[in-house]
């Protein structure tokens, strides 16, 4: 990674964790150097003094170094549908002629947020996949899907007074879809629209926003909310750096 990128990293994880300390500050540059996460794209998050791997970085990853393919499957034997509580195996073949990197993923509502209560099948699958990647791409960053729920927990910028209300297996926030969420938010906080939709474009690593899948817009919704919460002039800063030809991307 260039030093331009690493500097990037750095100038837009101190508008967004103002008070990151220099070992921080050290431990991001090497992450990024040696893996090319984006903090901008969201590939990583700090929480509780450390550093963790998104979803979204991860994928990232593995498409950089053209993984040849993940499968994912149930485990039938740690699954119980009527309690919510469901396990997955996914294995990752970084080529055709990898014998794959298997990692397993669990969740049931005692270990996941509110805020996806009803989705613990998706996330179950999710940190599977997440762990195989790490295992697959050397990453001893745990990913932040992987931690659980964050209430309850001091410190966090999760608390359950910023969190959006519960979602429901329909990708709905308390009744509201994720759309309707999102113009909240733009409307709360005064934001403008065309430059949300282009943040949201290179968050979710996708062309158009319709090529996005709901799982992606829905943790951009989350992210969305939580920085203009935390620290609305960095948040600022970063739309305004779409301001020209990204704007208003479709």
């Amino acid at each position: 990674m260039r030093n331009a990128e690493v500097l990037r990293n750095i100038q837009v994880a101190r508008k967004i964790w103002t008070h990151l300390s220099r070992q921080a500050l050290v431990r991001l540059a090497e992450i990024a150097n040696q893996h090319r996460f984006s903090v901008a794209a969201g590939d990583l998050i700090f929480l509780y003094n450390c550093w963790y791997v998104t979803h979204t970085g991860l994928l990232g990853l593995a498409r950089r170094n053209r993984c040849a393919g993940i499968h994912v499957r149930p485990v039938p034997k740690f699954c119980d549908p009527p309690s919510q509580r469901w396990a997955f195996e996914a294995t990752v073949y970084k080529s055709r002629t990898c014998r794959g990197f298997v990692g397993y993923g669990d969740a049931d509502p005692s270990n996941v947020s509110p805020l996806v209560h009803g989705a613990e099948m998706r996330v179950a699958e999710t940190r599977a996949v997440n762990r195989a990647l790490r295992k697959a791409y050397g990453i001893g960053l745990c990913s932040v899907e992987e931690i659980g729920s964050f209430i309850g927990q001091p410190g966090s910028a999760y608390q359950s007074k910023k969190l959006p209300q519960p979602t429901n297996g329909n990708g709905n926030f308390g009744g509201r879809t994720v759309r309707d969420r999102l113009c909240q938010i733009i409307r709360q906080h005064q934001l403008d629209a065309n430059l949300v939709k282009s943040y949201a474009i290179d968050f979710c690593r996708v062309k158009t926003l319709r090529d996005a899948t709901r799982e992606q817009v829905e943790n951009f919704v989350v992210h969305l909310a939580d920085w203009a919460e935390k620290d609305r002039n960095a948040l600022l800063c970063q739309l305004n750096s779409y301001i020209g030809p990204k704007a208003g991307v479709a």
